[in-house]
């Protein structure tokens, strides 16, 4: 891009993201969750689950973080690099672990914040209010507010990735969006300000020192910030009050400006380096040199950082979702969050286009995706290998990214593809015991295992992040009535009107049974639509684009108060509209009979070959259970038999194979559990 045509573009951005907060409409998608608080779980599937994540792998997280873990040396302490910034410690390359590391404590902090609420632990909040102390410390120790562990200890000169900095690498922008978000979540949880202030503080600094000239053109080169900044936003303007019990001052327009500043100058840049042209190698020394800052990239320059980290041209223009998969998703969750704030068509348009690609072209059948070990990142359309990369935060980010869509539509079919992460990509990447992990998730493999921990322990603190949020993603509401989005044993109580409000609570043994019973007591009996989601599996529909098809035999059915009620699905929900009163009962029963799924025809690495499914899991043989393991070929005429086993795997069903040859398909998330360098196949060749 010319320098001129660079200054044309940025004048627009200044008038988009500075529009008024009174031009702004106000939080409001199709649909409102229920916040975690008013939700609780009671489920035989998901709740040994969540007690497993909130007396085991939270503090295991936490231990490992602090190094204490096998062969650790004693230096591999995340958290100490906080206590070297408090002492004043610069560029003393006294840094331990990737640039990274703020962020992902504080992604930690964020999921075990939602936990607290659901699971209060004293002695958990404690240990969380030393790290804070810890981290206010460091952060005192500099006038702006400025506080990235790994810059100020390895590379202080390049701050925000700047003076020939490598922001692409630093994440500066990205810690930082990080620390607001868990600044949120902790305020929530226990009403503390300590961190909120901190965060305030260097929102400030972000907001003084980025946007449009004559501030610095910085945009996260690691998306996750955009959302971050909105939810900060979000509680100054629901709760003025709040400004008052911090020392530092509060802006929340600002802040909204500067998340959409970050969304809408993408792809905004001096064009160069030429990433795809140049190669990673030329083009990052490009950047070292601060050949940006030439004359003729004009003053408000900066680089590009081209598909991978989704800035090669405007995003808005965008028709493919690209790059590296975690920021891919994150940005599409950033650009959905904040179509809930201004209703932008534009942004409507190119979130629900970005999931469209994402979904019906880019997507595997367990909800992974990132098709690509380099870079991290999507294939192309229909590239769905069976032994792709698959980064587990990818898939979380995509789960992230659905929810959203769901709140902004209210349509079904993003909570579809919300519940195919959390039975398969979400479940897998978390043993059963708590304290291993899988960072890439191949749905075919040989040798495969989980690990201790890793030199980039990303992947589980996003896990802590979206099940903590779980709960909340059950059940939700419009203004005429409310929806039923996912099947766990539960309990809430949902506001219909300022006179009344209505109980739910859901008994079930989904995904293993496919009955769903929802007792509904309204406090006064009145006139509503209850809106059951029907998922796109149980209707034949194994997704929404066909990019997957199976073979499902049975149909849904509904019953209220024991009679059979005809189902019509508008958006992906049963509508019940009735006069609904105390002891009222809804139940629906879906077909988990196991099915078969093809692939399109367009996905080559694929053809000739099926993989197994009932209800939301999807199946996966494992060399331990099959001996042909190698050469065995599924015979889809065969009889699927469904069997609970409930010493296996901490109870499941499994699916058996009475063909020629018969075989065993255990849930894919159940991987890797029994015995090292094991081996399994989603995908298997046909008869």
């Amino acid at each position: 891009m010319k320098s001129t045509n660079l200054l044309k573009s940025l004048a627009v951005i200044a008038t988009l993201s500075g529009t008024p907060h009174s031009a702004v409409q106000g939080q409001t998608g199709k649909v409102q969750f229920a916040n975690i608080e008013n939700v609780k779980v009671n489920d035989a599937f998901w709740s040994p689950k969540f007690k497993t994540w909130n007396e085991v792998t939270i503090n295991d997280v936490l231990n490992k973080f602090e190094g204490k873990h096998t062969n650790a040396p004693e230096q591999h302490n995340a958290f100490c690099n906080f206590d070297k910034v408090a002492k004043g410690e610069r560029g003393t390359q006294g840094h331990f672990g990737e640039p990274w590391f703020d962020g992902l404590i504080y992604e930690s902090i964020r999921g075990i914040a939602d936990y607290l609420v659901m699971y209060p632990d004293k002695e958990l909040e404690t240990r969380i209010d030393r790290y804070i102390d810890r981290i206010e410390a460091a952060q005192m120790t500099e006038p702006t507010g400025y506080l990235e562990t790994y810059t100020l200890l390895k590379e202080p000169e390049h701050r925000w990735g700047d003076n020939g900095g490598f922001l692409r690498w630093q994440h500066d922008v990205y810690n930082a969006g990080m620390m607001i978000e868990a600044a949120v979540h902790y305020y929530k949880a226990t009403g503390k300000t300590k961190l909120l202030e901190v965060a305030t503080r260097y929102t400030n600094y972000m907001a003084d020192y980025m946007g449009p000239a004559p501030k610095k053109n910085i945009v996260p080169s690691h998306s996750g910030p955009e959302e971050a900044i909105i939810k900060l936003y979000w509680l100054f303007k629901e709760q003025p009050e709040l400004k008052k019990q911090l020392s530092v001052s509060v802006n929340e327009d600002a802040y909204w400006k500067l998340a959409t500043f970050w969304i809408e100058n993408r792809g905004h840049h001096c064009g160069y380096p030429l990433w795809l042209t140049w190669g990673n190698g030329k083009s990052e020394k490009w950047i070292r040199d601060a050949q940006y800052n030439a004359p003729e990239h004009g003053e408000h320059s900066r680089p590009t950082w081209g598909d991978y980290a989704q800035d090669s041209i405007p995003v808005f223009e965008q028709q493919t979702i690209e790059g590296h998969a975690v920021r891919a998703t994150l940005l599409a969750t950033g650009i959905t969050t904040a179509a809930l704030e201004n209703h932008s068509p534009k942004y409507i348009e190119t979130a629900k286009r970005l999931w469209d690609n994402m979904t019906g072209r880019r997507m595997f059948i367990t909800g992974g995706v990132g098709a690509i070990h380099e870079d991290e990142k999507f294939g192309p359309d229909f590239f769905l290998p069976p032994g792709a990369y698959l980064e587990t935060c990818a898939a979380i980010g995509a789960g992230f990214f659905s929810q959203r869509m769901n709140e902004l539509t209210g349509k079904g079919m993003y909570m579809d593809e919300l519940e195919r992460v959390l039975y398969n990509s979400l479940l897998t990447a978390v043993s059963l015991k708590g304290d291993n992990y899988t960072y890439q998730n191949p749905l075919n493999a040989e040798k495969h295992n989980r690990w201790e921990w890793h030199g980039c322990p990303c992947c589980p603190p996003m896990f802590l992040k979206i099940t903590s949020a779980l709960p909340g993603f059950i059940y939700a509401s419009d203004k005429k009535g409310v929806y039923i989005n996912l099947f766990i044993g539960s309990e809430t109580e949902i506001k219909l009107s300022s006179k009344n409000s209505v109980q739910l609570k859901q008994e079930t043994s989904y995904p293993w049974k496919g009955k769903v019973n929802i007792s509904v007591n309204p406090q006064k009996t009145d006139k509503f639509p209850i809106k059951v989601r029907i998922p796109g599996w149980a209707q034949g529909i194994e997704n929404p684009y066909e990019l997957y098809q199976s073979n499902l035999k049975g149909a849904p059915q509904l019953f209220v108060n024991g009679k059979s009620v005809p189902i019509k699905i508008v958006d992906g929900y049963a509508e019940i509209n009735r006069k609904w009163q105390k002891g009222d009962l809804i139940e629906l029963e879906l077909p988990i009979q196991p099915r078969i799924i093809t692939a399109h025809t367009n996905t080559k690495d694929l053809s000739n070959t099926v993989c197994i499914a009932s209800g939301p899991i999807i199946y996966c043989f494992e060399d331990v259970d099959n001996p042909d393991f190698k050469d065995f070929r599924l015979d889809t005429n065969a009889p699927l038999e469904i069997i609970y086993q409930k010493d296996l795997l901490n109870g499941v069903n499994i699916i058996k194979s009475n063909g020629k040859t018969t075989a065993i398909a255990i849930p894919y998330y159940s991987i890797t559990n029994r015995k090292r360098d094991s081996s399994h196949k989603v995908w298997v060749p046909k008869l």
